[in-house]
């Protein structure tokens, strides 16, 4: 999906603590470049799952005052080792890589009003809150990331279903905690 043509090798970790130092230290040199442009930033993704095995990317979230001022750094965020590809089939987001092609991080930067910011979120607290089903996805992403180890197309599609329903219960679990 990088758009290179390169075969992409899907492979899964088990959780490292270490991950959350490692956003922590990211988070830092994104805030030092996007300022005040940034109203908010957080871990997400399988890393910021504790227990789950994970693809070894960091994902962040950030959410902004005004997306189409996000474009106005991309040279900035280039010198920190971020690689700007725009929306990247997400209507309002601006999406970030580093690490190409050993892809390390993933930045999606939302305006701080985008409901994808909450979905996200109600998604990790979900899953922390509930391991059992955590401990599923994790064995899910562990048997895909073995049936599709050089599609990542195939890995996604296959965690497609599951997530989806992850999503609905998140929705119900955060609708009823706030």
């Amino acid at each position: 999906m990088s758009g290179s043509g390169s075969i992409t090798i899907v492979e899964v970790v088990p959780h490292d603590p270490s991950w959350k130092e490692a956003y922590r230290e990211e988070a830092r040199k994104i805030i030092e470049v996007l300022g005040s442009e940034v109203l908010e930033i957080h871990h997400i993704g399988s890393t910021s799952i504790p227990g789950i095995y994970a693809k070894l990317i960091i994902d962040i979230l950030a959410g902004a005052r005004k997306i189409e001022d996000v474009d106005r750094y991309n040279d900035a965020m280039a010198r920190i080792g971020y690689e700007a590809w725009g929306q990247y089939g997400l209507p309002g987001r601006r999406f970030f890589v580093k690490g190409v092609p050993r892809r390390t991080h993933n930045l999606h930067i939302f305006e701080s009003s985008n409901t994808e910011i909450t979905r996200h979120l109600d998604f990790r607290d979900y899953m922390i809150a509930h391991p059992g089903d955590a401990r599923q996805y994790s064995e899910l992403k562990k048997e895909l990331a073995k049936k599709y180890e050089g599609d990542i197309e195939g890995y996604c599609d296959g965690k497609d279903a599951f997530v989806k329903d992850m999503e609905r219960k998140a929705i119900e679990w955060a609708k009823n905690k706030r």
